[in-house]
């Protein structure tokens, strides 16, 4: 653990309790004196405390010190993915979180199927878990768009990951783009990547929806 979630870090005084507590305190071991970072993943800060007091149930936190401490990609992207099993995204969500995914837009195409709804509330308690880890300042943003057209209405200048497409640049430049899900795009969705810069992976083999998400993560935040 890089240091610990706490919503309201960089109070002076805090309580740690429920699922952190038990984690500092029946797995790590931390004792009373002890100096803990913890982030709020709302800024930049990584804030120290020391620990002034455990009870059975929660600990009291003293503020001493903060500092300005970035850690992030420096080429967040823009990922647009269209819907598939919210078990899957679960899964491959802490990859994505670590190779530097700013955002992701979940978006429902022809082919997604439609009964799945991201839990954005258990998706963000697994992105806190994966900063905790990877140490990431700030938490992804997560959205959804009710179709590829609604997602390009918001986001016209992003790029799509398709089959035939130019392969995908290790350089940087691609600061969004859409990876379809299980079955790819239909036609009706590929008209609409007309005037738009297609890209495509250098593999005869067919890819799942959260191998490409992940691929081209790699390759473009990398």
């Amino acid at each position: 653990m890089q240091f610990l979630y706490h919503p309201d870090a960089g109070l002076p005084d805090l309580t740690v309790e429920g699922e952190a507590y038990r984690y500092l305190f029946k797995v790590r071991r931390f004792k009373v004196g002890e100096r803990i970072a913890l982030r709020n993943l709302a800024d930049d800060y990584l804030c120290f405390y020391r620990i002034e007091k455990v009870t059975r149930r929660e600990a009291q936190l003293r503020f001493l010190e903060k500092e300005a401490r970035v850690v992030m990609p420096e080429r967040p992207l823009h990922l647009g993915w269209c819907i598939v099993d919210p078990k899957t995204v679960e899964k491959t969500l802490p990859m994505l979180n670590e190779l530097g995914v700013g955002k992701i837009t979940f978006v429902y195409c022809e082919r997604s199927q439609k009964n799945f709804r991201p839990d954005f509330e258990r998706l963000r308690r697994i992105l806190v878990n994966s900063c905790q880890q990877c140490g990431r300042s700030r938490l992804m943003a997560l959205e959804t768009a009710s179709s590829v057209a609604d997602y390009f209405e918001k986001y016209p200048g992003s790029a799509v990951l398709d089959f035939g497409g130019a392969p995908l640049p290790c350089e940087g430049g691609v600061n969004a783009i859409l990876v379809g899900c299980e079955g790819g795009f239909d036609e009706a969705e590929r008209k609409l990547f007309e005037n738009r810069t297609i890209y495509g992976l250098e593999t005869p083999l067919i890819l799942r929806s959260e191998t490409a998400a992940v691929t081209a993560a790699a390759r473009i935040t990398g």
